[in-house]
């Protein structure tokens, strides 16, 4: 096809002029946000390895997954938003679902798929404004926050920084070793990195502390690494593996019980869809995309297209996958169309056959990611001010700790998930919190019965054992 001719077809497809862009300027971006998200290539195949799924069957399904669902996004808004497996997310699967619960890779999917399908239900049912109106402010950012500790701490935990105590329950680890060097460098690079703006700061954080590691590994000689890691792969590429895609089962309702199904469900529900509903209006407001009352126009086809994300993720053995913030770096440099997630969405497809090179990729290495991730997760407790292009402000964020009614409920979400290792209990913690100080306060009646109703099934939930009841 002719260069004008496939250029007017951009045009009419993606109306570049009418949002005063072209065809070079969405290309870079898309390069842009993949270089800043494409860590979630190495970190969520890495946290899946904890739930005993291969690195080269989960590596293959998440670029899989990012690649097809990100060029969907694209052409079914015709905006710059990227998908991909969310952190937070995975952790979920791999240390509460499969770690605590003791369920198999195949059930923890099929819980991501049921809270796919329950998000789906609710856009298509238009109650997603319903949802988010329900749930105060301060109780969304509190699973945020609670989201992000909980990442930083595993972050700790893998980097060896961390280690379990039996007297103080944690302690701090043997810095001697070669594995917190790797992590020590790799928090050290990534850190400076950023310091210096430098585009895909996280990625390259990764591959520079894993270069690292092979290197102290080969002069050392130490075993302290997983065999297969730190060390140079007998192939660099190789056929993706799609062994693990509909490896899907729904047991874990016979497994869990009914209550404990339903609340994890809802759990992960919460997680994703407030993670997903920031992420579109702060994203949003960067490019231009929100009207003069802050909200998203035709914001259903980016919901569905991230319901879909999540059952495909579920689906493909991913993890939920989730809008990325990190979509705001091809913003920020002039992407503006569906054009900038084709560009990421192919770029995540080509990545497929690499997987052999996210095998060698210590643990240690992936914890400095980690560790920051949690950090950037924080951001929600910052006061800040976006302008629409109407000029109209929109204030996020701050918490007011010294009132019992929205700091203890936040306390209680972001301090119970890292502690209990179970995001699903912080979510309980803070609704069943919230509920109690508004009846003790004398405010029932600002409490939504559908709020009441889902805090007495957590309550119900943290008493089964107490109360006698196997549900």
């Amino acid at each position: 096809m002719p260069t004008d001719g496939f250029a007017g077809f951009l045009e009419r497809r993606f109306h570049l002029s009418s949002l005063r862009t072209d065809p070079k300027t969405e290309v870079a971006a898309g390069l842009t946000t993949f270089m800043v998200m494409a860590y979630i290539i190495f970190v969520n195949p890495i946290i899946l390895s904890n739930a005993g799924l291969p690195i080269s069957a989960t590596t293959t399904a998440t670029a899989l997954v990012a690649g097809t669902l990100t060029i969907l996004m694209g052409l079914a808004t015709n905006r710059a938003y990227a998908i991909a497996p969310g952190m937070g997310l995975n952790a979920i699967v791999a240390f509460q679902l499969v770690g605590q619960m003791g369920l198999s890779p195949a059930e923890a999917m099929g819980v991501v798929v049921s809270s796919g399908i329950l998000i789906l239900v609710l856009v298509l049912a238009g109650v997603r404004k319903f949802v988010m109106e329900i749930v105060p402010l301060e109780l969304k950012q509190g699973i945020a926050i609670g989201i992000g500790l909980f990442i930083l701490f595993i972050g700790l935990i893998n980097g060896r920084i961390v280690v379990g105590d039996p007297e103080t329950l944690v302690a701090m680890g043997d810095l001697r070793g070669v594995p917190v060097l790797i992590t020590g460098v790799g928090l050290l690079l990534t850190i400076a990195l950023m310091s210096m703006n430098f585009r895909g700061a996280i990625l390259w954080g990764i591959l520079g502390s894993t270069a690292f590691a092979v290197i102290a590994r080969s002069i050392t000689g130490t075993d302290e690494f997983v065999p297969g890691q730190a060390e140079l792969p007998s192939q660099w590429i190789a056929a993706p593996d799609f062994s693990r895609i509909g490896d899907v089962s729904f047991g874990f309702f016979l497994e869990m019980g009914l209550l404990t199904a339903f609340l994890v469900i809802i759990g992960l529900m919460m997680a994703d869809f407030f993670d997903t509903m920031g992420t579109l209006i702060g994203v949003g407001s960067q490019a231009g995309y929100l009207n003069e009352k802050g909200e998203l126009p035709e914001a259903q086809r980016a919901l569905l297209v991230d319901s879909l994300g999540t059952i495909g993720g579920g689906i493909a053995s991913a993890s939920s996958a989730t809008t990325y913030i990190e979509s705001s770096a091809g913003v920020g440099v002039g992407g503006r169309s569906g054009l900038v997630s084709i560009v990421v969405g192919i770029l995540f497809l080509i990545s497929m056959p690499f997987w052999p090179i996210v095998g060698m990729v210590p643990t240690e290495a992936t914890a400095p990611a980690l560790i920051i991730v949690g950090w950037l997760m924080m951001g929600v407790l910052t006061e800040r001010t976006y302008t629409t292009p109407e000029g109209r402000e929109i204030k996020m964020g701050g918490i007011d700790f010294t009132n019992i009614e929205k700091g203890l409920p936040v306390v209680a979400a972001m301090v119970i998930m890292p502690l209990t290792y179970n995001i699903t209990n912080g979510i309980g913690a803070g609704f069943v919190v919230y509920a109690l100080v508004k009846i003790f306060r004398g405010k029932a009646r600002e409490v939504h019965p559908v709020m009441f109703g889902i805090s007495l099934l957590f309550l119900i939930y943290f008493l089964r054992s107490f109360i006698g009841v196997d549900l």
